[in-house]
């Protein structure tokens, strides 16, 4: 009986060790800035916890699954057993049953949770550098305003590796702009501003959506973003504005170092 104790007093002790590392990440301060998040994008971010949470589910959903067809078989009626009767069990037993399991999934989740609060942060902290561009939303359009009267209609146009901070409202009614690959998405409000960044990290064209229903043709209120190169983007908006792409300009000054992207695009 003695030996059984220790035992129960063992196995907790380890589940308490198992839990202090998701207890103590879920309650350590995050910093109001971090410099880097293991170099990931913020979507990239997004689509590992994503991972993790699945992972997590399905070995949850296998433990609970055998765990139920053990008690389905291992305890089915029979001759010597006619009413099923469970076994009996000490209340230390009892005890360790219902405490075990429990801490172990709570730690679990704590952990998830506070990796899901590192990911909100991430997406709360607006790089510096990023390019500004107004965004209006409409039934059932959307106009980007980049500066230098340079708009465009259901289409976002953005240069490579460089974070984009969207300010938008609305002229209506509520709308939500929902950019699937890059798993953001925010609502357009009439009378405010509101605002969501994301990181363009490869070049190419991606869906934009609306995922608030917003009136008669909600389900057509979609457009794009094209991700170009910075050379690529720079010679479209200097076409655009009527200024001088970076590269015309130093062709023009005899190979004088190009100007910066930033001159040529500047922010709203």
């Amino acid at each position: 009986m003695k030996l059984k104790s220790m035992v129960y007093k063992a196995i907790g002790a380890l589940s308490a060790l198992m839990a202090a590392p998701g207890l103590g990440h879920a309650f350590t301060a995050n910093p109001a800035h971090r410099e880097s998040y293991n170099g990931l994008t913020p979507h990239e971010h997004w689509d590992e916890i994503w991972h993790e949470t699945m992972v997590d589910i399905t070995v949850i959903g296998v433990l609970f699954g055998l765990f139920s067809l053990y008690l389905m078989f291992g305890f089915l009626r029979s001759k010597d057993r006619p009413n099923g009767e469970p076994v009996q069990l000490s209340p230390q037993a009892a005890i360790g049953w219902a405490v075990i399991p429990i801490v172990l999934f709570l730690a679990d989740d704590l952990f998830l949770f506070a990796k899901g609060f590192d990911l909100h942060n991430h997406y709360r902290e607006v790089p510096a550098d990023a390019r500004e561009v107004k965004l209006t939303g409409s039934m059932w359009s959307w106009t980007y305003n980049y500066g230098n009267d340079v708009e465009t209609y259901g289409e976002l146009i953005v240069p490579v590796g460089k974070p984009v901070l969207l300010r938008m409202t609305s002229e209506d009614v509520v709308h939500s702009h929902y950019l699937n690959k890059f798993r953001v998405t925010e609502d357009l409000m009439p009378g405010r501003v509101t605002w969501q960044w994301f990181m363009p990290n490869e070049e190419g064209e991606t869906v934009i959506s609306c995922r608030e229903y917003c009136g008669e043709n909600h389900s057509r209120m979609y457009g794009k973003v094209k991700v170009l190169s910075q050379a690529d983007f720079d010679a479209w908006y200097a076409e655009q504005s009527g200024t001088v792409a970076p590269a015309a300009d130093a062709a023009a000054t005899d190979g004088a170092a190009p100007a910066d992207a930033a001159a040529a695009s500047p922010a709203i």
